[in-house]
């Protein structure tokens, strides 16, 4: 029985690493059709002498200085909102938790709405210092991330009152929301109309606004978080056998559900002050994994770090081409998307 039973186990385990493996490699080839694909299509003999240094001058510049910086966003974006997504359902033992339970998407969306109503106006001013014009065109996403740290401060604020029972956090994340959906109604109705249309377009979320300097920052944001969560799995897996057992081990509840809240709304923030809300990454990504995977944090949340970045580098290559020479921003595309694919898993029943 021991024999069968470790048998299993290293079955389980086995076809648990080759699913990581494979997400992997279907990652670095949607990478290279993504480079392929678009209003201007590049044929893979042509990207194969790009590659090698040779080839037309324009399909280098559509391939790696266009297509690229867009490809490395989306992957590290879907790695970031679903790395976030999983841990925020693990730590609240909550399926239908993701980083926008805590509100931070509002948060971000009312820093960058206040940007562009309230500070657009001093562009001038900002311009007239030469310090502060070499910051003036990260305004707004400077603006959504400290939103987004206030909206976290908020939370933080009232677990310390009411301790962090995870109704307590998810009550929290509904107040936050509410709060910042107000201020952002707010800002809308005092904004004129090239205003109001760049709230909106900033609320679909797009790809388009990446470059090398947001690729830098949000790498130097995903790695050490990546390293950091799987470190701590061993910590999280005891968590969701429940606060009493974590104890028992010498498990901080209350702290490791703090900490990696705080880390996981700092990852979300980092992402959607730079490209916009992009829903349902977060929320349906970890339910796909977990159906391949099961319910262990050693190899979901790898899964769910790597099936993200697929996931998002899918959508948004579909969202470019569907209708090209027209992008549609990718957080729409997450959205019809995400919105059956997570009501087919609700209505089986499997992962709720």
């Amino acid at each position: 029985m021991n024999k069968e039973i470790l048998l299993q186990y290293k079955k389980y385990r086995t076809g648990n690493r080759r699913f990581i493996l494979l997400i992997l490699l279907l990652l670095l080839l949607l990478c290279f059709i993504a480079l392929l694909t678009g209003a201007h299509r590049i044929g893979s003999g042509e990207m194969i002498q790009l590659l090698r240094g040779e080839g037309m001058e324009i399909n280098r510049q559509i391939a790696f200085n266009l297509r690229l910086p867009r490809i490395l966003a989306a992957t590290l974006t879907g790695t970031l909102l679903s790395l976030a997504g999983v841990i925020m359902q693990i730590v609240l033992r909550n399926p239908l938790a993701s980083p926008y339970t805590l509100g931070i998407s509002n948060a971000a969306a009312f820093g960058a709405a206040f940007s562009i109503v309230f500070l657009s106006a001093n562009t001038n001013v900002l311009h007239s210092s030469h310090w502060l014009s070499s910051i003036a065109p990260y305004a707004t996403t400077a603006s959504a991330f400290i939103g987004s740290l206030i909206g976290l401060a908020i939370i933080l604020s009232i677990i310390k009152l009411k301790q962090a029972s995870v109704e307590t956090i998810i009550l929290s994340g509904i107040i936050i929301n509410a709060l910042f959906g107000a201020g952002i109604a707010v800002v809308q109705y005092l904004a004129d109309n090239a205003q109001l249309a760049s709230i909106v377009f900033w609320n679909f979320g797009d790809l388009g606004r990446s470059d090398w300097h947001k690729l830098l920052f949000l790498a130097a944001v995903t790695l050490p978080a990546l390293i950091y969560f799987y470190l701590k799995r061993w910590d999280y897996k005891a968590l969701s056998a429940g606060d009493d057992y974590a104890h028992s081990i010498g498990v901080a509840p209350q702290r490791t559900r703090i900490t990696g809240m705080v880390i996981t709304a700092l990852c979300t923030a980092a992402a959607v002050s730079f490209f916009g809300v992009i829903a349902f990454v977060g929320l349906v990504v970890p339910h796909i994994v977990r159906k391949f995977t099961g319910a262990n944090e050693e190899f979901l949340i790898i899964g769910s770090a790597v099936f993200g970045g697929m996931f998002l580098l899918l959508c948004d290559t579909v969202a470019r081409t569907v209708i090209a020479p027209v992008i549609l921003p990718v957080g729409i595309l997450t959205s019809f998307i995400g919105v059956p694919l997570f009501l087919f898993l609700l209505i089986r029943k499997k992962t709720v």
